[in-house]
This record gives C-alpha cells, structure tokens and sequence, in this order.
C-alpha cells in the first residue's frame, strides 16, 4: 500500500526529535585552537620565574609575589582589561618597595593605564622614588605638550639610591599617538650589562638609548614607591627635595598631576625580556581581556 506525504512527513520529523536529544550541541569555542602569539598562549607563561612584582590591581593593593600592601588615596575599583582595574579619582597608591625591586640590576617594567586627555603638568604613572631628589629613581610619566591625538612619554631612571649623587637616564620625550581614554601598555627595560634602556609603546620598541657610565644599578635604599602620581605629588612628598606646602622655599606649585583614569598588571621582571616577549606580552593580555 502507498504511504501518504504526510505520513513521510510526520516519520521525518519523528526521528529529527529522536537525533537532536542524542546529539550534543556543537560548541564552536571547544574546537577552536588556543590563541598562540609566538609560541605563548597565555600572559602567565613569559618569563615566569623571572617575574618579581606584581600588582594586577584586580580588588586589592596587593604585589602579589611579595604580600607587600600599598595603600591608597582616592581610589577605588573599576572594570579593566583582566578582571578590576585601579581606579584613580585624581588619587594614587604608596607602597613600601619590595625587595626585590631594590636588589634589582637589570630589569622589565610593564604596566596598563587607560587615562583622560593630560593638560596640565606631568601626569605621573609610575614612581620608585629617591628620598634626596626632585626626580625618583624611576619615573614613568606623560609629560605636558601633548594634544587630544597624541602624548608626550618621558622615562627617567637614576642609577643611585642611597645617594643624592648618581647618573640620570632620561628616555623621551617620545610622542605617541593615541594614548588617551583607552587602554595602552608601556614597558621599559634596562640592561645593566650595556647600560642600555628601551622604551616600547603598545608593545612596538619607540627608543633605545645607552648612557656612559650609568652601570651598575644600586636601589638598595629605594624605600618607597608610588603609582598614578609623581613622587613629589603625594601628600607628604615622598622626597625631602620637594615639598608640597605654599609656604615652603622647595614648594614645586603642584607641576605635576594625579592620574584620573585607570591601571593595572604592573609587573616587574629581573631581567631584560626581549622584543618578541613584549610584543607577545601585550598582544595576550589584549586577547585575555
């Protein structure tokens, strides 16, 4: 006998309900090949034994390799590129230096700030600071001059911690483009071998310069560091060669400015990470966001 259309029909769609509750859903992000950027598939991976500070800022003041907790002015919490960021109300964080940043020779910094237009002063993002002098011992900073497209990055590091006299390294000022409401990395390193520092903006090398006779780094006495500011911006200054009472002779005028944006994943390495691993660093933390 001669089955009707509507009886194919109906077997037909009898056995598609029968399949699909058999079936696992195709779950295309199950499939699909780790994200790999020269060799890395994750942040965690590059120079992990060489990693000695790390302040993501994810909730917390905390450098996580250290225990060392900064404490904050103004600040707060906010969403960033790896769970929470720091957030800085015109504010900033002051922390005692871990030691291994003072036995530090050769060494990588990198850190992310996503921060408003800077008009006026130098907006400081990073300061290990020097007790004796205007300047710290290294001080990461966008100074003034830039516009609503373009920044001015300065780098400045000084070879001696336990004196006021020593050697200036200054880096810049570099001009960049795009650095404003949106999230950027700057990493620096320095070879005390060569006494050769390298800047690199979103994870492309913008200057290298090597300065005679800077060798060999000593931060044994660095005891303070600050972040979203300028050592002489904290209240008290964090240096006896500036400070921030009118009334005083070494009164600056407030030059500087408090960071009014966002930071996080400071980290700081004990040695020189190559270009590829910069690059590779900041192109994963992008993807990991």
């Amino acid at each position: 006998m001669k089955k009707s259309t509507n009886t194919y029909i109906i077997t037909a769609l009898l056995m598609g309900l029968g399949l699909s509750s058999c079936v696992k859903k195709f779950d295309a992000s199950s499939y699909a090949p780790p994200l790999n950027v020269n060799g890395y598939t994750a942040s965690s991976q590059i120079a992990t034994s060489n990693l000695v500070a790390h302040w993501s800022f994810n909730g917390n003041l905390t450098d996580s390799v250290s225990k060392t907790e900064g404490v904050g002015t103004s600040t707060g919490y906010t969403n960033g590129l790896l769970g929470q960021a720091l957030q800085d109300n015109s504010g900033y964080v002051v922390s005692d230096v871990p030691a291994n940043i003072q036995s530090l020779h050769s060494f990588t910094v990198s850190l992310w700030v996503n921060t408003g237009q800077n008009t006026t002063g130098a907006l400081g993002l990073l300061d290990i600071a020097h007790s004796q002098n205007f300047w710290g011992n290294l001080d990461i900073f966008f100074d003034n001059g830039g516009t609503s497209s373009t920044g001015v990055l300065k780098v400045h590091l000084f070879n001696n911690a336990a004196s006021a006299t020593g050697v200036d390294a200054w880096e810049g000022g570099y001009t960049v483009t795009n650095p404003w409401n949106g999230w950027t990395n700057i990493t620096v390193t320095y070879n005390d071998e060569t006494s050769t520092v390298i800047v690199y903006y979103k994870g492309s090398q913008i200057g290298t310069n090597t300065v005679a006779g800077f060798a060999p780094l000593n931060w044994t006495a660095a005891k303070q560091m600050v972040f979203g500011t300028l050592q002489f911006e904290t209240d008290p200054s964090l240096t006896s060669s500036v400070n921030n009472d009118p009334s005083s002779p070494i009164y600056y005028g407030g030059w500087g400015q408090n960071l009014s944006g966002a930071m996080e994943e400071v980290r700081v390495y004990n040695r020189v990470l190559t270009s590829t691993e910069v690059s590779s660093l900041a192109a994963l933390q992008l993807r990991e966001k």
